[in-house]
């Protein structure tokens, strides 16, 4: 198990005041003697942050640490992490790991010290998924609430349900079921992202709204090297955008989502000005499925990698 910190980390201290990150990982096994029937478990805290806090730079960090592990013969990795980053943290990892352990991702919506912590159902929950064959080859996977789900597919929904963490798109992959895990559909693995090769680059999201004039626009062509618009619907903007758009575009990767958050950006059903199919036209590319922070993350892992255009795009193809 190796820790990074967040809400499952967190106590309130004893004066009066807010959680903050002070539970070890050997605090969170002590909290669930169940795990002792599971397997035998190692505990690494590689983090102490907030969830808000942690860098890509740390997933990069966290995947190599993982790799280092499955060569000394781990049979399987839990990471637990702060809530507000863990859909984006558990894609990122998937994107660069090239092995078949399973590694899974887990956290909390409630600290330790409010009434109901989930904290130690989910670590136990966890623990069950990542010590089973069946998990093996899945790629990374996020499991809370006894759901198990895919990292591509995964989002927090709720902002303090303990329910939060959903699949919109797929659903969840599988449920832990008196303590087995139960994998009812088998994710296809996409092709891994070269480890960088260089810091990830700035990329950053513009999210279209009523009224926007794309102002925000004018500011980004020397100041970041990669932009994913959160678009209306199936992949719109307005009209005012488009020339933009496309003189953005010549200069680095554009890429084109939704700000649903759910389904997939189209390329070809709508025709005017702004439309999915216009935009396409102008040099942006397709999310595909993909919301606009996992773009975001595709994108900069691409960026850091040193990739072409060309192997922008078949890596956005590869996950629609």
């Amino acid at each position: 198990m190796v820790t990074l910190g967040g809400t499952i980390a967190m106590t309130r201290g004893a004066e009066a005041g807010g959680a903050t990150p002070s539970l070890t990982g050997a605090d969170l096994i002590a909290a669930v003697p169940e795990l002792r029937t599971v397997s035998q478990i190692t505990v690494e805290d590689f983090r102490q942050l907030p969830g808000a806090s942690l860098t890509p730079g740390d997933i990069v960090a966290l995947v190599e640490h993982i790799s280092k592990a499955e060569a000394e013969g781990v049979r399987g990795i839990v990471v637990t992490q702060g809530t507000d980053s863990l859909e984006e943290s558990a894609f990122l990892a998937d994107l660069y790991y090239r092995g078949n352990l399973p590694v899974v991702f887990t956290g909390a919506m409630r600290h330790a010290s409010l009434p109901g912590a989930d904290g130690p159902a989910n670590v136990l929950a966890a623990v069950q998924t990542a010590a089973s064959a069946e998990t093996r080859g899945l790629g990374v996977l996020v499991v809370l609430g006894d759901e198990i789900h895919a990292a591509r597919h995964v989002r927090k929904t709720h902002t303090t349900s303990i329910t939060a963490f959903a699949s919109p798109d797929a659903g969840p992959i599988g449920h832990v079921v008196e303590g087995v895990p139960r994998i009812h559909n088998r994710v296809q693995r996409r092709p891994s992202v070269p480890l960088p090769s260089n810091q990830h680059p700035r990329v950053e999201v513009v999210t279209v709204a009523l009224g926007s004039d794309g102002v925000l626009l004018d500011a980004l062509k020397d100041t970041v090297q990669g932009l994913v618009i959160a678009a209306f619907g199936v992949g719109h903007v307005p009209a005012s955008w488009c020339d933009r758009l496309e003189a953005l575009a010549t200069t680095m990767p554009v890429v084109l989502a939704s700000r649903i958050g759910t389904g997939s950006v189209l390329t070809s059903t709508y025709g005017f000005a702004g439309s999915e199919s216009d935009l396409l036209s102008r040099g942006l590319i397709a999310a595909g499925t993909l919301d606009p922070f996992k773009a975001r993350l595709l994108l900069s892992a691409c960026l850091a990698a040193d990739s072409r255009r060309t192997e922008i795009e078949a890596a956005f193809s590869a996950r629609r």
